[in-house]
């Protein structure tokens, strides 16, 4: 990282893969959903499908270890989405959404901050309207 930033942005702690027995168990009900949703279609595939689930839920609970060269690519190809997806996800919300909204708000004169400098001002204190005393106002808040 560079010397002129004050934050750290790098990770505390590595990302911790999950257990092999789960990430076979997860699979064997991905691979049996599938299989449903062809039996649904009427597919001849189904079989196959739900041969790979049994497989996949055999190999879980006798011999997890097994999964692990699975879980870890599958791990890491998690870790690949999420550099790629979320920063994409951000942009998409920044670019369809904040960014109209402001330009919009803009363009119609809406300024909800009023931060701008008054030089005409005595004060920017903001008057209460409600004549309620500061006592009252902290008393049972919940």
């Amino acid at each position: 990282m560079t010397a002129s930033l004050h934050e750290d942005f790098e990770r505390a702690k590595p990302p911790k893969r999950g257990s092999d027995r789960n990430f076979g168990m997860v699979m064997a009900t991905v691979f049996l959903t599938i299989a449903g949703i062809k039996l649904w279609h009427a597919s001849s595939w189904w079989p196959a499908w739900a041969g790979v689930s049994a497989a996949f839920a055999a190999c879980a609970w006798l011999r997890p270890d097994l999964l692990a060269p699975l879980n870890r690519v599958w791990f890491h190809f998690g870790l690949l989405l999420h550099k790629v997806v979320s920063p994409a996800v951000m942009a998409l919300l920044f670019f369809g959404v904040v960014l109209p909204v402001g330009l919009l708000m803009r363009l119609f004169g809406h300024r909800p901050m009023t931060a701008a400098f008054d030089r005409s001002a005595q004060s920017y204190w903001t008057q209460r309207s409600d004549p309620t005393s500061p006592e009252g106002s902290m008393k049972r808040q919940f």
